[in-house]
């Protein structure tokens, strides 16, 4: 399929017509050669006036979408293949006109030694002031998802979309403690789903949801989901084809950069937010978890938290990096936003997606380390042993070779399959056996491997545990805007984070994801219940979650009060009841 896309692509010099090929058609060919191992991806690009006003309405609601079913007009949509030239593994589909390539830039050759890598960057010896400051603070739940979503971004978004339904007419009045409220439902529906959205506040008895339904009106949360924005649609870039999110990306990036664990290792990748809408930036992938949706950049500490972020947009609307391909200029950029924090020695891991011996050039000029797998044609014709020759040998072999003028180490070792790892700061020494399953006799043998291969499997996996939090209890509500489901995707991403800083600062009283995620959509609808009547409503909420021995926490308020156990005068409240209690009285009242 692939080759004939490209004849596609030839035709066009010959004659003015070009043979259209259909999306469908495309998808059917991938159906037929899922057994390949080669991973196809299209890019379906938005339309070129995509910061206009109008291209807030998408398709249609998304709550019973499934992926298998495609709009007809997206099945047969005009698809040409484009080979942009920069160097990328995956051949993109375009729903543009095709580029004519690019001349290559002849690079001086390199001189490649059989020795092992004398690095001489300088060992990590930082501390992180900033994690031991939040350690003293002691925040909830709530306390650590606001510093993403904090006063600033909460202000900003009810400005904008009050700014928005104003421009619609619509006289929408909404405050910081509704739009806490909506942000509970999106939450909740990550871990309570129906096939409505409206059966929250349905009187029937299988369906009703009495923390929903007495927290906000169904028909005002339906109005403030509708008028949700994140940009003044009078000052848009029309370059970018996410204006309509750009000013929260950037206050999500500064806020997510600003609270990172300051670690030596970094882990960089591509990441998927799932959309089946008509409008936006996204791409179908084979082999992937999430097939169809917007792709997104991601670079993250070795355990999982998103320290920056970018939606990829296609070659044909980011310009790579002079040498460098789309994914290694997304290297460098979020290289350069850690070394805001100060120019250290970072070791970023990377896939072959990204790889390239210019690639470990750049980083090593600024400093950086740098560990990943590498396509054999990106090696620059470093003489490593022939894959089918290191094949007979016994498993474990392996070969390598160094760069002479930089330092570059070039790695091929022999697994299950044949594995090129590329470095420039760790080398092949100590060398240990490590225990791998062997596929045919389902047993363990011992092989050896060397060391940039050991950190590499050690250290790479920080996008996928990030994905896989998220993944497991995603924002569920989508809207009928193209970004709904974007914005899904960084609330699931700001939860992480916080739960990934609870992990790190409560190491005594640790929750798991759910229970985290379940105390903050709980704050956020309880503050918001209508408590101002003392009848059954009331008594009712309090009485739940007074005894649910969920995410209640003390923490310290400046009034003092009475406490609701034993009412003498206190200076602590439980975050979720809102009462005040005494920290002696704290167990006593929430099992009384």
């Amino acid at each position: 399929m692939a080759s004939a896309s490209r004849g596609v692509v030839a035709g066009r010099g010959a004659s003015s017509k070009v043979k259209s090929v259909k999306l469908l058609e495309v998808l059917n060919a991938l159906e037929e050669e899922e057994t390949s191992n080669d991973k196809e991806e299209i890019f379906i690009s938005p339309p070129e006036n995509a910061s206009g006003d109008f291209t807030d309405e998408d398709s249609g609601d998304e709550d019973s979408r499934h992926g298998t079913h495609l709009p007809g007009s997206m099945l047969h949509a005009t698809v040409v293949s484009e080979d942009s030239g920069t160097g990328e593994d995956n051949e993109d589909l375009e729903l543009q006109p095709a580029k004519k390539r690019q001349k290559s830039i002849v690079e001086p050759q390199r001189v490649w030694t059989k020795r092992d890598l004398q690095p001489n960057f300088s060992s990590w010896t930082a501390s992180d002031p900033h994690i031991e400051y939040l350690k003293s603070q002691e925040l909830s739940p709530v306390g650590l998802f606001e510093l993403f979503f904090d006063e600033g971004t909460i202000n900003f978004i009810v400005n904008e979309t009050n700014r928005y339904a104003w421009q619609k007419n619509v006289n929408l009045g909404l405050t910081a403690q509704e739009l806490k409220c909506v942000l509970g439902i999106l939450i909740l529906s990550g871990y309570i789903s129906y096939p409505r959205r409206r059966m929250f506040w349905e009187t029937s008895p299988d369906s009703h949801h009495h923390l929903v339904a007495d927290a906000i009106r169904r028909d005002r949360f339906e109005l403030i989901f509708s008028y949700l924005h994140f940009a003044d649609n009078n000052e848009l870039d029309e370059s970018d084809r996410f204006a309509k999110v750009r000013p929260l990306i950037v206050r999500m990036n500064c806020n997510f950069q600003k609270h990172a664990p300051l670690e030596e290792f970094y882990s960089f990748g591509e990441s998927m937010c799932e959309y089946f809408g008509h409008r936006g930036s996204k791409q179908l992938r084979t082999g992937k978890p999430v097939r169809l949706g917007y792709k997104i950049w991601c670079g993250t500490t070795s355990r999982g938290y998103l320290v920056w972020f970018e939606p990829s947009q296609g070659t044909l609307f980011t310009k790579p990096d002079k040498g460098l391909d789309l994914g290694g200029s997304m290297v460098i950029k979020f290289v350069n936003a850690l070394q805001e924090r100060g120019c250290l020695p970072y070791h970023i891991f990377f896939d072959k997606v990204f790889t390239s011996i210019k690639l470990m050039s750049i980083l090593r000029k600024k400093g950086v380390k740098a560990t990943g797998t590498v396509r054999e044609y990106r090696t620059e014709r470093c003489p490593l042993k022939d894959p089918r020759e290191l094949k007979k040998m016994k498993r474990g072999s392996f070969d390598y070779k160094v760069d002479e003028s930089e330092e570059i180490i070039v790695c091929r070792w022999h697994d299950s399959n044949m594995v090129n790892i590329c470095s420039n700061a760790v080398g092949i020494e100590p060398v240990r056996l490590t225990s791998r399953c062997s596929g045919a006799a389902k047993t363990r043998t011992q092989v050896h491997q060397p060391l940039l291969v050991r950190l590499y499997q050690e250290k790479v996996g920080g996008v996928g545990r990030m994905d896989q939090n998220i993944a497991k209890y995603k924002v569920k509500i989508r809207g009928m805007k193209w970004y709904s489901s974007f914005i899904g995707y960084i609330i699931d991403a700001a939860l992480n984070n916080a739960w990934q800083l609870h992990r790190i600062c409560c190491e005594d009283a640790q929750v798991d994801l759910l229970a985290f995620r379940r105390y903050v959509a709980c704050v956020y609808l309880e503050s918001n219940a209508d408590t101002s009547s003392q009848g059954r409503r009331s008594r009712r909420l309090e009485t739940e979650s007074r005894f649910d021995m969920i995410g209640h926490w003390i923490i310290h308020q400046d009034k003092r009060t009475r406490c609701a156990l034993c009412h003498s005068q206190t200076n602590t409240r439980c975050e979720k009841c809102q009462k005040g209690v005494h920290a002696k009285c704290f167990r006593e009242y929430h099992i009384r």
